[in-house]
């Protein structure tokens, strides 16, 4: 099983995601054992006989190492998906609010530019940061989910198929992993999700999640932050498979045709920027197949006791196809891009391998 070392030395996460130290576990484990404790400190989970498995990420200061597919290597990825995730969702809030408002009423927001103004004119600068709060919170949870149940899920599904059919078979595993880590990372997505659209497309509903999660629940019930998990998974399931598997099958044929140096061989930079071009091209794809159902979410997070029949009928079928796909086609894209990169890099800066081949 291989292992990989990290050559960084300066520690720029915060100390409580690595270190035992910060959990008080160095004193328990000195008082109950010893030996544990010392065998902790030199291996840090890392395999031999009787040596301790731990849960927490290790330092980059110290010189541990990280065991592919073990607790630390998934503690590792679903930092990872937090970070990638949140971190750009919020980023592109303001293009993701034009997007929702061009949905909800095109009428009114009938172009990219048209919408940038209407809602500095009506709302001002901070106004394009409307629903940031829950937009983080949503998506990193979504994020520590997506990335961190596909590469369990991956491993699992390799696993069953046995090493040939795995190789041979390894698109479908993408997909299946992909398919499975979605539909548990739009549970927790959906209540956040029901809570930003509301307020990002109703001025006034609430300035933010503090004030508009109580709202929303008293206007619908807690059953109604998740009346929209269903198109969710049609948005975010088909969107997900194609992120992860054309991602991957990107990265595989850039490394085969387009760079003569194997993976293995190439800087850092280069793998980093791999992973961003991959990310890029795969995020144009998730937001054509997924656009008819992001236009399904809008609108029925944004109408009181909508249906996705009162959807098609207000919208057109032709509509949810195209309402809002160049603008959402530009946000995917740079979003896809760089959650990859993002998380590629949060991977080597542990000590762990970037994504593919």
């Amino acid at each position: 099983m291989a292992v990989f070392e990290n050559p960084r030395k300066s520690p720029l996460i915060p100390s409580f995601l690595y270190s035992s130290r910060s959990f008080g576990i160095d004193q328990q484990m000195a008082v109950s054992s010893p030996t544990l404790l010392s065998s902790a400190r030199s291996g840090g989970g890392g395999g031999g006989e009787g040596g301790a498995k731990s849960f927490l990420i290790p330092s980059p200061a110290e010189s541990s190492k990280i065991e592919m597919y073990s607790p630390q290597f998934y503690a590792a990825c679903t930092v990872g998906g937090i970070l990638s995730c949140g971190l750009t969702h919020m980023a592109v809030t303001p293009l993701d609010l034009v997007k929702c408002n061009m949905q909800i009423d095109p009428a009114k927001y009938k172009s990219i530019s048209s919408g940038f103004g209407v809602l500095l004119k009506e709302q001002g600068a901070r106004g394009f940061f409307r629903g940031w709060v829950p937009t983080l919170l949503g998506y990193s949870a979504q994020g520590a989910c997506k990335f961190g149940f596909y590469e369990f899920f991956k491993k699992t599904y390799s696993d069953m198929a046995g090493p040939e059919n795995a190789a041979k078979y390894k698109t479908l595993i993408y997909l299946a992993g992909s398919a499975s880590a979605e539909v548990i990372a739009d549970v927790a997505l959906c209540p956040l999700e029901a809570v930003k659209v509301r307020v990002q497309t109703q001025p006034g509903f609430a300035r933010g999640l503090s004030d508009g999660l109580p709202k929303f629940i008293k206007s619908e019930g807690a059953g109604g932050l998740y009346k929209g998990l269903v198109p969710l998974w049609g948005r975010q399931i088909p969107y997900t498979m194609m992120k992860f598997a054309s991602f991957e099958t990107i990265v595989e044929n850039i490394y085969k045709h387009a760079i003569p140096t194997p993976k293995n061989e190439c800087s850092k930079g280069l793998q980093l920027g791999v992973s961003f071009a991959g990310g890029y091209v795969a995020g144009v794809f998730c937001a054509i197949v997924s656009h008819p159902a992001d236009n399904l979410v809008s609108f029925l997070n944004n109408a009181k006791g909508a249906t996705v029949g009162d959807a098609v009928k207000k919208i057109g079928v032709v509509g949810l196809f195209t309402r809002g796909l160049p603008l959402r086609i530009v946000m995917i894209g740079t979003l896809t891009g760089a959650q990859w990169g993002i998380y590629d890099a949060f991977k080597v800066f542990v000590g762990l391998p970037p994504t593919g081949v």
